[in-house]
């Protein structure tokens, strides 16, 4: 087995597959898939979505400096899909796929009602890069479905089957491999247990655990 060195491309995956919604005043709302999207700051919280000019969006969230990202889910997959390949200037996304328009509380972009979370955000920054012009944006309000809060009103996010986007392919999220930070969280835990303990009792404990050891061994 070995390495094989390619030229440059975009090769970061997975990544969050996101449907952007907006708006231009008095005409149908739009949506885009976009896969190149990501959090930039956290306080302010600000993201950033990276569109190609010749999108049919590109004006509209030029033009309007507001756009709403609604993460997507696993029911959403197919409508995810059609609203990155079919184009706004001759269709009707939200019709066509029977989304439904979720108006939004600080700007006049809807979101998407059938999404688990929508994130409404104003344009800071247009950046132009290239292929594509990156949508800097401070997030103004998150829209949740109340569907993932339980009674202490804790938001599970992970339990709407969201999807991600990897090398042309979407996926359901797995497995739970741990949570942010459980790699030191052991260690800790481990002296937590072990503080005010006696020399002898953490002798004997050691003894214990060696002597389990060698009779699996055995």
């Amino acid at each position: 087995m070995g390495k094989q060195y390619w030229n440059p491309g975009n090769m970061l995956y997975p990544l969050p597959a996101v449907m952007v919604s907006c708006q231009r005043p008095g005409e149908k709302p739009n949506i885009i898939t976009v896969a190149w999207a990501g959090t930039v700051c956290s306080s302010p919280a600000m993201l950033s979505i990276s569109v190609r000019p010749e999108r049919h969006s590109y004006g509209i969230i030029k033009d309007t400096g507001e756009f709403v990202v609604n993460l997507v889910t696993g029911d959403l997959a197919y409508a995810t899909d059609y609203c990155g390949v079919k184009s706004g200037r001759d269709r009707d996304k939200f019709d066509d796929m029977k989304l439904t328009p979720l108006p939004s509380k600080y700007i006049q972009a809807p979101g998407i009602e059938e999404s688990p979370v929508c994130l409404e955000c104003r344009v800071k920054e247009i950046i132009p890069l290239g292929s594509h012009h990156m949508f800097v944006a401070e997030i103004l309000g998150v829209t949740v479905d109340d569907r993932y809060l339980d009674e202490k009103n804790k938001f599970h996010l992970n339990q709407s089957d969201l999807v991600a986007y990897s090398h042309g392919e979407y996926f359901r999220l797995g497995k739970s491999l741990g949570t942010f930070g459980y790699s030191v969280r052991k260690k800790t835990e481990e002296k937590g247990r072990n503080k005010g303990k006696r020399p002898e009792n953490k002798q004997r404990e050691n003894k214990e655990k060696r002597t389990q050891v060698k009779k699996r061994r055995s």
